[in-house]
């Protein structure tokens, strides 16, 4: 929440338009940390990106979403007006252990999007012994085959590559005694995750027949 660079709005897109010719297609994508800490100001980037006909992405864990609050669904409403697509995580109840917060509003968030027709990226990390779990990995896959609005998925392998930046903050790494896993684990947690997703889909075209 402190430090790094203050930068405005037309800073930013200067910045782009200096680039501009490196780029064969996308846009701008906000990123983090969570970008969402910082809404007004990432709404105010994104309508300007528009009105220069810019593609704007968001790269969010849905975690600040609150549909219980007014004035944070008005600013919600207010960026996702301006946004193009939503790369969105998420993980099962467990993360509750590592993140300290449940994912109830990030799948809240995943079902306002789809109501709102925001089309969404969806990517979840395995983690052995605590996300890359068959059960947990299936209940992914039947609840975002409910989203119509989810146009791709990824599956990413936990790495270590934080550790060292955790020691040098002098913070507990929460993950020191657990091994990254391998592309093999994420192809495999893959097929269950689709296996889910197939079955929603399949259940939710003979609802609409």
């Amino acid at each position: 929440m402190e430090g790094g660079t203050e930068m405005t709005v037309d800073e930013l897109l200067k910045e782009y338009e200096t680039k501009k010719f490196f780029y064969q297609s996308g846009g701008i994508t906000a990123t983090g940390g969570e970008p969402m800490v910082q809404i007004d100001f990432l709404t105010e980037l994104f309508t300007e990106a528009h009105k220069r006909g810019i593609h704007t992405c968001l790269d969010t864990s849905g975690v600040t979403f609150r549909p219980d609050d007014p004035e944070n669904l008005m600013k919600v409403d207010k960026l996702l007006e301006v946004t193009d697509l939503v790369m969105l995580d998420i993980n099962p109840q467990e993360h509750l252990k590592l993140c300290k917060q449940p994912n109830d509003n990030i799948l809240a968030f995943a079902k306002y999007l789809d109501e709102k027709g925001i089309q969404m990226w969806i990517r979840h990390v395995v983690v052995p012994h605590i996300t890359l779990n068959k059960e947990y990995l299936y209940e992914l896959g039947l609840f975002i085959g409910k989203l119509k609005m989810v146009k791709a998925l990824d599956i990413l392998p936990y790495h270590d590559m934080a550790k060292p930046k955790y020691e040098k903050l002098g913070m507990d790494y929460p993950l020191k005694d657990i091994e990254p896993a391998t592309k093999e684990m994420a192809v495999a947690a893959r097929k269950i995750v689709l296996q889910g997703f197939k079955e929603s889909r399949i259940k939710l075209l003979q609802e609409n027949k």
